[in-house]
């Protein structure tokens, strides 16, 4: 299997020739058809260059027909001035599938969830019907929409899992208006495959005494809903950012 270095410092990135040169840039939106022209350097060609570096993790990636080790790790340098924009990167086709793909895996795939506690310090939980814990039981909460603040993405994920409307505390007013109170934000990053996927989750805390029966399932997403004590939902919890965010609350 091949192996590269993936070097970023303050959102440049290291990228070579074909002949192991370097620096390389990509152009935005360049069309390209044969052999790319752009990669990420081995480590014996960081070497020649007289650059150190500090590993961090290694990912692998997988095609089809190709596939390689990637090393994440952090350049021992100053300001890279000639290095590419890693944003830049992802639109050049000249540049080798697996350097735009190690650029892909390190953009955030950030969550919000909510631990709806009521009065009698009951945890609202969701049994999903399908995507990663199908079958399981989950705080409510899923994928932050582009452009959406992470504390409305949670208001809005439990009105489309449960139909219910839930207000989030906000003293700083950091999704605008201000709201005062514990909003009991908990913020986890974790990296859980070889893969390399990062994932940022951002878990809320609201105050709700709805009635299960007043609680209406997304058809085709969640199956039911049940409020459990909170030693149940850490028990029956299957998500580890779910179980962290409910430790946290008992503190």
């Amino acid at each position: 299997m091949k192996e590269y270095l993936y070097l970023e410092h303050d959102g440049k990135l290291l990228l070579v020739n074909n002949d192991g040169k370097g620096p390389e840039k990509p152009v935005m939106g360049r069309t390209h058809f044969g052999d790319s022209l752009i990669r990420l350097p081995t480590i014996d060609e960081v070497k020649d260059m007289g650059i150190k570096w500090e590993k961090k993790r290694e990912n692998s990636i997988h095609f089809e027909d190709d596939g390689a080790k990637v090393i994440i790790a952090s350049p021992i340098i100053e300001w890279p001035e000639n290095w590419a924009w890693k944003d830049f990167v992802i639109s050049d086709n000249a540049v080798d599938p697996i350097a735009r793909e190690s650029v892909y895996r390190t953009i955030h795939r950030v969550v919000s969830k909510v631990i709806i506690e009521n009065d009698q310090g009951m945890i609202l939980m969701a049994k999903s019907s399908r995507g990663f814990f199908n079958g399981c039981w989950t705080l409510p909460g899923g994928f932050v929409d582009y452009g959406e603040h992470p504390r409305q993405a949670a208001i809005r994920e439990a009105k489309e899992e449960l139909g219910i409307e839930i207000e989030i505390a906000d003293h700083l007013g950091e999704s605008g208006n201000r709201k005062k109170g514990n909003d009991g934000a908990f913020i986890q990053e974790n990296i859980f495959t070889s893969e390399g996927i990062n994932w940022l989750s951002f878990t809320y805390r609201a105050i709700s005494n709805t009635n299960i029966e007043n609680i209406i399932p997304k058809k085709g997403e969640i199956e039911e809903a049940k409020w459990f004590t909170k030693e149940n939902a850490l028990r029956n919890s299957v998500s580890l950012f779910d179980k962290e965010a409910l430790l946290a609350l008992n503190k």
